[in-house]
């Protein structure tokens, strides 16, 4: 079974890098070791390694049992709570458009 390979944007890697570098900086912070996080995350070492990495190929599950075990787990609410051009778009009563309705067969055609 192949790996799939992401391609992300320079941006979007670079966001999950950062993310990985917040999530090392916390551990070290609390004073925990990787065996320690990896072990109460369920995890291995080495996908701890691959998240603070920021590598996109982790799961997110993982992301946000690393976040729960560092007491982080309440910044996964936050992440898309301020969407300001969503905000924007309902503002301004954009709607999206809906789709086509479904053609409807006649009786008569139906035979």
């Amino acid at each position: 079974m192949e790996r799939t390979k992401y391609v992300l944007l320079p941006r979007l890697t670079k966001i999950l890098e950062e993310l990985g570098e917040d999530i090392k900086l916390a551990r070290l912070r609390r004073k925990l070791s990787a065996e320690q996080i990896a072990e109460r995350a369920g995890i291995s070492r080495s996908t701890l390694w691959q998240i603070e990495k920021g590598l996109p190929n982790v799961s997110m599950g993982y992301y946000a049992q690393v976040l729960f075990v560092l007491g982080l787990e309440k910044n996964l609410s936050v992440m898309a709570a301020d969407d300001v051009l969503g905000r924007k778009l309902q503002d301004a009563d954009i709607l999206p458009k809906k789709r086509a309705p479904k053609k409807r067969i006649r009786k008569d055609e139906q035979q």
